[in-house]
């Protein structure tokens, strides 16, 4: 017969109380070893009756370098995550240079491509006018150099050579294994043979 539900609620009758957190530290220290030996895990508890009695259990040999990892770890944490008021202030303020920038940018922009001229005074609008002819006289360079590129002619082409001639009809020694000295003989020119 198993057991019904429990309710989750402070037990009223004080020597059940007790009794049942005697049974539940005791499961909760045997879980808490049990843990630190099947996942090799640090474990670390401590745990307070309500008359005040510590019951502690540690996987390591000392309790309290697993605490003062413990403290490492959660301010380090704490750190890491608030932002003091002061590099959130220097945030702020670096995020609204940053704003007023893209909006000069996005102004800049649209004059440049002849939007919103209509507040422009005269020097503005010839200091714009100067930067369109410069980019302009950039642009026509850049493209007269590319179709200089592509009106020259090709280089002539570059006829084969075989692997054992070189450029001054020398034989080029080829990558072959070297032959014997007997292997070619010296033939004897007869001068009768010419042609007179």
């Amino acid at each position: 017969m198993g057991r019904g539900k429990v309710v989750l609620q402070r037990i009223e009758n004080k020597i059940s109380r007790q009794v049942t957190f005697a049974k539940r530290r005791n499961g909760l220290l045997k879980k808490a070893y049990e843990l630190s030996v099947l996942c090799d895990a640090e474990v670390a508890l401590v745990l307070f009756s309500h008359a005040g009695r510590l019951y502690q259990f540690s996987s390591s040999s000392n309790m309290l370098k697993t605490l003062e990892r413990y403290q490492r770890y959660i301010f380090a944490s704490q750190d890491a995550v608030v932002p003091t008021s002061d590099e959130m202030q220097n945030n702020y303020l670096e995020y609204m240079e940053l704003k007023a920038r893209v909006e000069v940018l996005q102004h800049s922009q649209r004059n440049l491509l002849g939007e919103d001229l209509a507040p422009l005074n005269a020097s503005e609008l010839d200091q714009l006018e100067s930067q369109v002819g410069k980019t302009l006289r950039q642009i026509r360079s850049r493209k007269l150099d590319e179709m200089e590129v592509d009106a020259a002619p090709p280089p002539p082409p570059q006829q084969q050579q075989l692997p054992w001639q070189s450029d001054r009809g020398v034989p080029v020694p080829s990558h072959a294994p070297p032959q014997p000295d007997h292997f070619f003989q010296a033939l004897e020119c007869n001068p009768s043979l010419q042609p007179e």
